[in-house]
């Protein structure tokens, strides 16, 4: 059954790939891993290439503004935050754009914030943008503002910006590339016995509570719980969600081929969602 399941992910369409902080950078310095990132877009125009609507979620721009401001330490204002994102950003984007041209092909930057997914205006209009942009064969590179963000109307991480954009575009398969295999009944860097799960068919009370939020690491955010919460918005909208260990991006490649790589999540299309309820409330 589980096999099967995974076979199906080769059919998919519209995929919306995360990749957290800690999946771009050197380990030991915190700087841009430039040939990962190229890893990365070649891959992604090969399933562009495939006949694919590919959305990009991408983390790195306060660490990318690390790197070019030649600090060593991870901001702690949100000033500080938000001054290394602003030089970021455009310096990822810089590295993004040089790298699919080379492929010949178009990226747009979207910059979101939650007050454009609360307002239906807004939101309609972010929507439209979406799908104009895949119409023309363009690959949207996504993150949060975070020059203009603030701490009541941040999403709080790329996991759940991710399932948000999911929803919103109507993907049908949300990958979060991140530094752990998947879903484990506990922290497997803290309880050896700690089991790994292959497929969730639903996310139940008990499994948000072993999504307790870990020690992440020192250049991005997000625990399990962060994920889960992304795996709830993903899944409730209708699409399947994987998450995976984002070390060997080539990982996207076999998941698509519906190998067993990292904790599948089945969509389970609740009736009555409305994306609203998932933004402004904590899930």
């Amino acid at each position: 059954m589980c096999i099967q399941k995974r076979e199906k992910l080769k059919e998919k369409k519209r995929i919306v790939i995360k990749i957290g902080s800690s999946s771009l950078t050197h380990r030991e310095t915190g700087k841009l891993n430039l040939l990962k990132i190229e890893k990365l877009v070649r891959i992604l125009c090969d399933l562009r290439g495939e006949g694919r609507d590919v959305v990009l979620v991408s983390s790195g721009a306060i660490a990318a503004g690390r790197q070019a401001l030649g600090s060593q330490t991870r901001p702690s204002s949100i000033s500080e935050k938000q001054a290394y994102a602003a030089v970021g950003q455009a310096r990822l984007m810089m590295v993004y754009q040089k790298l699919f041209s080379e492929y010949n092909h178009v990226t747009a930057q979207v910059l979101l914030t939650k007050n454009t997914m609360i307002h239906e205006a807004s939101r309609y209009n972010a929507q439209n943008t979406f799908d104009e942009l895949m119409n023309l064969g363009v690959i949207p590179i996504v993150n949060e503002n975070d020059t203009v963000s603030t701490h009541e109307i941040q999403f709080g991480d790329n996991d759940r910006l991710s399932a948000i954009v999911s929803a919103l575009i109507g993907a049908d398969l949300l990958i979060l590339l991140s530094d752990i295999e998947g879903l484990y009944t506990d922290d497997p860097r803290k309880n050896p016995d700690a089991r790994f799960i292959q497929m969730v068919e639903e996310i139940t009370p008990q499994l948000l509570k072993m999504g307790k939020d870990t020690a992440g690491s020192d250049v991005g955010t997000g625990g399990m719980s962060a994920k889960l919460a992304a795996a709830r918005i993903a899944t409730d909208s209708g699409s399947d969600m994987v998450i995976a260990n984002g070390d060997n991006v080539e990982i996207i490649h076999e998941i698509m081929e519906g190998q067993p790589k990292g904790t599948l999540f089945m969509a389970h299309p609740n009736l009555d969602f409305d994306l609203m309820d998932y933004i402004c409330y904590e899930y």
